[in-house]
């Protein structure tokens, strides 16, 4: 019954899983997606999508981390999946899911599940390069331009030899709206024999398990339910042993807030990290009424000193912590 933190590309970077699975609940994380072309990416652009890979490729809370590669030509997939090893990757992962356009344009995430032969050319050779004790798995949706395919793309992930496969509830014209076709990730775990890990609208504690119920998966990723609420799986982990544990209270989301704007400040301009801050801020929203009700006053700061002391000004105002009910 793992929980396994999403690759989100420019959200989940190293220092939030650092942050989120510090808070703890999380058995594995997986980088934002390193692009593939037709040249080899050299070994500092390892570093920068995983600074994990000088620490045993775990986090220092220990969570394992997965490399995940996207792109379409087999060869350089097989390639850089043999170099992520070799630098220490203890998973490589594939990516078949991304939906954003410029991605899809370039003939890589989810624009792929059209294809499910190219599929299953790009994961053997994966396969292929990597060494045999070493899982090679892979990311989908249910479809591109509906929720047709998902059940020839994973028997085409199947046939190359994924260890696993995760699938997004929905298809990449669904995009991001609720809700989740979770009835739809059910129907390709029973047509393969793949382990299958469930993907897509889990906010909350209920969700899980409604999530596990309908798809009849064990394992769950999540993604943007965790950035909301950075205490959601340390919740459903006290869950699966029928305890229940109230949510991380702002009081303490708050220094992991500020915590990530010190990490970002060593390498980015105020801007940028303000910027970074706001778009968890804007999550944290769906989790947390203080988040909603500091959001006017701090998405007009550029500057991280007058940010920070607007999120010190929430902890005075507030003498409850009072998470909202996700949407």
């Amino acid at each position: 019954m793992r929980i396994i933190l999403a690759p989100m590309e420019g959200l989940a970077d190293a220092p939030i899983r650092e942050i989120l699975t510090a808070v703890g609940g999380i058995d594995r994380s997986v980088t934002e997606f390193i692009r593939v072309t037709h040249t080899m990416q050299p070994d500092r652009v390892f570093h920068k999508y995983a600074p994990e890979l000088k620490n045993g490729c775990t986090t220092r809370s220990g969570a394992p981390v997965a490399i995940q590669l996207l792109g379409s030509d087999p060869e350089q997939m097989g390639v850089h999946g043999a170099r992520a090893v070799e630098l220490g990757a203890p998973q490589v992962d594939i990516n078949f899911g991304c939906p954003a356009k410029t991605v899809n344009r370039h003939k890589g995430g989810s624009v792929l599940m059209r294809e499910p032969e190219v599929m299953h050319r790009i994961t053997a050779a994966v396969r292929a390069a990597v060494p045999a004790h070493i899982p090679v798995t892979a990311k989908m949706r249910l479809g591109y331009d509906d929720r047709s395919m998902g059940i020839a793309c994973g028997q085409a992930l199947e046939a190359a030899g994924a260890a696993e496969i995760v699938i997004h509830a929905r298809s990449k014209v669904d995009g991001y709206k609720p809700p989740a076709y979770w009835e739809e990730i059910a129907r390709v775990r029973e047509a393969v024999q793949t382990r299958v890990i469930a993907n897509g609208e889990i906010w909350t504690v209920d969700d899980y398990w409604r999530c596990r119920e309908v798809s009849g998966c064990d394992d769950i990723m999540i993604g943007r339910g965790l950035i909301a609420r950075p205490g959601l799986a340390r919740q459903i982990k006290a869950s699966q042993q029928g305890d229940s544990l109230a949510d991380l209270p702002w009081a303490q989301v708050v220094p992991l807030i500020k915590g990530y704007g010190e990490e970002l400040q060593g390498r980015l301009e105020d801007r940028y990290v303000t910027g970074r801050l706001k778009q968890w801020l804007n999550y944290l929203r769906k989790g947390y009424s203080e988040a909603e009700q500091l959001w006017p006053a701090a998405r007009k700061f550029n500057e991280v000193a007058p940010f920070y002391a607007c999120l010190d000004a929430s902890l005075g105002a507030a003498t409850q912590p009072t998470p909202t009910s996700a949407a």
